[in-house]
């Protein structure tokens, strides 16, 4: 990606070295839809903003230079193991974020939507110069010149890579309205007629063209393809919590990428699956179930 430089940058604004770590793993995270990727990809950051620092480089902004860093860290690692996404068995989803409902650390400034399952799924769709020119400028609200330093592009450029990947994010996704309050009630109904096994409560509250995605990794059994409608997908989804009594098995609520969600533990509190609900307009649109345990090592 060339040098780093640190000429242009504006003065620092004085983000602690929490908040710094949070921002860098933001970007990480959303870049390369990946806990374990993104925390190194902070870690490498800090090691060579301190690298810079013990050299005695002027630094007008720690801020801005981290985040062109760990930008650039993420783009080359995207760029090193795109033929492993080509060829992923199945459908992917990224590594999810489990939280408490209440405790959730990514439900601040406005930044909740953008690292859904939805969004990401999209963003993997994109390049990795436009993954990074939309997430640096709708998202993080860095100005079109700061990018195009970033990315080592023209101005002009990063305008026209910014447009076409909000164009890309717009077109691949649905936008329902939903409260809050009013997700977690559905969500809550979502889950009580699932651990019965009631289908006709469950297409009462599924969308008419729901959409359930398993992501499996080629490790755990899951449909290859999406289920689509509410009739598939609530017996889908209720023969699947009939098995858990069998397996020892438990499902509560939680917080998945800042969306209401379904975790499911063995008896030992390991998580086994991972389930994001996207709902709006008074009913779940879609379902996003990680269960390659590959990506669930970092899930408490």
């Amino acid at each position: 990606m060339g040098p780093m430089s640190t000429s242009d940058e504006v003065s620092d604004d004085e983000v602690s070295d929490r908040d710094l770590r949070g921002l860098l793993f933001s970007i990480a995270y959303r870049m390369t839809g990946r806990v374990s990727i993104a925390e190194d990809l902070v870690q490498d950051t800090e090691l060579r903003l301190l690298e810079v620092e013990q050299r005695g480089v002027e630094i007008r902004s720690r801020r801005a230079l981290a985040t062109t860093i760990v930008t650039r860290l993420a783009i080359d690692q995207l760029r090193r193991e795109g033929h492993k996404r080509e060829v992923y068995a199945g459908e992917w989803l990224p590594e999810p974020i489990v939280t408490e409902p209440d405790a959730d650390p990514l439900e601040h400034a406005g930044l909740a939507d953008s690292v859904s399952m939805a969004v990401l799924v999209v963003l993997e769709r994109l390049n990795p110069a436009e993954r990074a020119a939309f997430l640096l400028h709708d998202v993080f609200g860095l100005g079109y010149d700061e990018i195009a330093e970033t990315l080592g592009k023209s101005e002009a450029n990063v305008r026209q890579i910014t447009a076409r990947a909000r164009k890309a994010i717009a077109a691949g996704r649905r936008r329902f309205s939903a409260t809050r309050e009013r997700s977690w009630e559905i969500a809550g109904a979502f889950l009580r007629a699932s651990e019965v096994g009631d289908v006709d409560a469950l297409v009462g509250l599924l969308a008419e063209d729901v959409v359930v995605v398993g992501d499996g990794g080629g490790k755990v059994a899951t449909r290859r393809q999406p289920t689509v409608g509410a009739g598939p997908a609530s017996r889908l989804v209720a023969n699947m919590f009939r098995s858990f009594d069998r397996f020892g098995l438990a499902a509560s609520l939680m917080s998945v990428n800042s969306q209401p969600g379904v975790v499911v533990t063995d008896a030992a509190g390991r998580a086994v699956i991972v389930m994001e609900l996207e709902i709006g307009d008074g009913a779940v649109f879609g379902i996003r179930a990680v269960a390659n345990p590959d990506k669930l090592t970092h899930v408490q």
